[in-house]
């Protein structure tokens, strides 16, 4: 993991979320974190946010807490991306 993305763990890290969502967000973070191409990083933002849209019509978390994951998928996204194009 690079230090860009290191900046956002501890907003993800403070998100209430069952173990189950948790270890799922935390793939879904991971494979943005990861993203070889900015096409991959677009998939896997994409995967994120479908993610957290299914989280969201369930009903599952707080609305703090499903606007935060939204926050940290969408920034790490953007993070990955600038770090791509360098």
């Amino acid at each position: 993991m690079n230090s860009m993305s290191t900046a956002k763990r501890p907003l993800f890290e403070a998100i209430e979320l069952p173990t189950a969502l948790r270890a799922q967000a935390d793939k879904l973070l991971t494979a943005i974190e990861q993203a070889r191409t900015a096409t991959d990083c677009t998939r896997a933002a994409d995967r994120a946010e479908g993610f957290v849209l299914g989280v969201e019509t369930l009903r599952a978390l707080r609305t703090f807490d499903t606007e935060s994951l939204y926050m940290v998928f969408e920034d790490a996204a953007q993070m990955r991306r600038l770090e791509l194009e360098l």
